[in-house]
C-alpha cells in the first residue's frame, strides 16, 4: 500500500494540470466569451441634431445601453455595425439601417403608422423615434407600451420635440413666405454650433459629438419629465373639468379649473375634438395665486391672441368699485383692455361675469 502511493500522487498532480490547462477527457465545459458590446454606425465629419439624437434614443434601449457609437463612412466598418443611422442610403427596419438621405426615401410618420397625421419627412431621429419611440418611453416610465400614458407621451414628444429635427434636417421650412425674424436658438441650431469652426486648426469632431448627445439627451429627458408630470396631469385636470362643466353652468359653455396655474388652452382644443363636444367652450373659470378669481375667454385658435368670446366691450379697461357699479356684480378687479380677461374676489361673482358675458352674447344682459 505504502509504495502505490508516490504513483497516486503523480496521477493526482497530472489530473490537476490536465483541468488547469483545460485539456483531458472528463473536463468541463470552457467558459464562453463574452459577446462584444453592439455598435451603432453613423457618419463622421460634420453632425447634425436628427443623427445625434437617433444615436441617443437608441442607447435608451437595453440591447444598445453599452453600444459604441462607430462615426465613419467606411462601408464595410459599416456593415459590421449592429444598427446604422443617417449614413449608408439605406432605409431598412429589418436590417436595423436608418438613413434618409436616398432619393427614393419619402416615409412620414403617416405613412408608416397610418393612425398618425403628421406627413413631414422623416430624418434619421424620425425614423428611429418612430420604431423604436413607444418602447423607449415604456421602459422610461415603467408604463405598458400600449397603454394611454405611452401613446399619449408618444405622440406629444414627435409634434413637439421630434417633427421639428426631422423637418430642419430635410430642409423643409415652417411656413410659407418670408419669415419675420430670424430662429437661431433651436435645438438643432445649437447641436450646430458644437462643430468645430471652419478655421479652427483642429477639425476632429468626436468631442464635439459627445457634448451634442448630452445637450440633445438632456432637452429630450426634460422635455418627457415636463410632458409626464406636468403636461400630462393638467391634461386630465382640464378633461374631468369638461365632464362636469353643465355643474358650474347650465350653457355648458362654461369650464371651471379648481387649481390655478393649469395650462389649459391646448387641452381644450384638442379634448374638444376627441371628445366630439356639440358646442365649443367659450370661457374659464380658475383661482389665482393671490385666492381671488380669473374668467378668461378661450382663444379662437391655438396660435392666435383673438378671443371667441370676450368680456363686454363696456367693461374693458375699467376696475374694482366702479367695474362693480358698471355690472352690478359684487367684488370686481378689473377687466383687460383688449377683454379677454377679467377678475373678481370671489368665484360666485367671476361666474356671474361669465354668466353675463354669455347673455349678452345672446342679446340680453348688462
Amino acid at each position: 500500500m505504502r509504495s502505490a502511493m508516490p504513483g497516486a500522487r503523480r496521477a493526482l498532480r497530472l489530473m490537476a494540470a490536465a483541468v488547469g490547462t483545460g485539456s483531458g477527457a472528463g473536463v468541463g465545459p470552457k467558459r464562453p466569451r463574452p459577446e462584444p458590446a453592439p455598435s451603432i454606425g453613423t457618419h463622421d465629419g460634420t453632425f447634425h441634431c436628427d443623427e445625434v439624437l437617433a444615436c441617443y434614443l437608441l442607447r435608451l434601449l437595453p440591447r444598445y445601453r453599452d453600444a459604441e457609437v462607430v462615426r465613419t463612412r467606411d462601408p464595410q466598418r459599416l456593415a459590421q455595425c449592429d444598427v446604422v443611422v443617417d449614413v449608408g442610403g439605406e432605409y431598412d427596419p429589418e436590417r436595423h439601417r436608418y438613413d434618409h438621405h436616398q432619393r427614393s426615401f419619402t416615409q412620414s410618420m403617416r405613412s408608416l403608422r397610418p393612425d398618425k397625421p403628421w406627413t413631414t419627412k422623416l430624418s434619421s431621429a424620425g425614423l428611429v423615434y418612430c420604431h423604436f419611440g413607444s418602447q423607449i418611453l415604456a421602459g422610461l416610465l415603467g408604463q405598458p407600451e400600449d397603454g394611454p400614458v405611452v401613446t399619449a407621451l408618444y405622440d406629444k414628444l414627435y409634434e413637439n420635440f421630434v417633427e421639428e429635427i426631422d423637418a430642419i434636417d430635410n430642409g423643409i421650412a415652417q411656413a410659407e413666405g418670408e419669415p419675420r425674424y430670424a430662429l437661431t436658438t433651436t435645438l438643432s441650431a445649437r447641436v450646430g454650433h458644437l462643430n468645430p469652426r471652419w478655421n479652427d486648426p483642429d477639425q476632429d469632431t468626436e468631442a464635439g459629438f459627445k457634448r451634442a448627445m448630452e445637450l440633445v439627451g438632456g432637452e429630450f429627458m426634460d422635455r418627457l419629465n415636463y410632458y409626464h408630470r406636468a403636461w400630462l396631469p393638467a391634461r386630465a385636470l382640464v378633461e374631468e373639468a369638461i365632464r362636469r362643466r353643465f355643474e358650474v353652468d347650465a350653457s355648458g359653455a362654461v369650464l371651471e379649473l379648481r387649481q390655478g396655474g393649469c395650462p389649459w388652452k391646448e387641452h381644450v382644443f384638442s379634448l374638444e375634438q376627441e371628445l366630439a363636444l356639440p358646442r365649443p367652450l367659450q370661457l374659464v373659470l380658475f383661482p389665482d395665486r393671490g385666492g381671488q378669481w380669473r374668467v378668461q375667454s378661450v382663444p379662437a385658435g391655438p396660435h392666435t391672441f383673438q378671443s371667441r368670446l370676450p368680456l363686454p366691450e363696456p367693461w374693458r379697461g375699467i376696475r374694482d368699485e366702479e367695474l362693480s357699479q358698471l355690472t352690478g356684480i359684487p367684488g370686481c378687479v378689473f377687466v383687460h383692455a383688449s377683454g379677454f380677461i377679467g377678475g373678481n374676489r370671489t368665484r360666485e361673482g367671476a361666474l356671474e361675469m361669465a354668466r353675463q358675458t354669455l347673455a349678452q352674447q345672446h342679446g340680453g344682459g348688462t
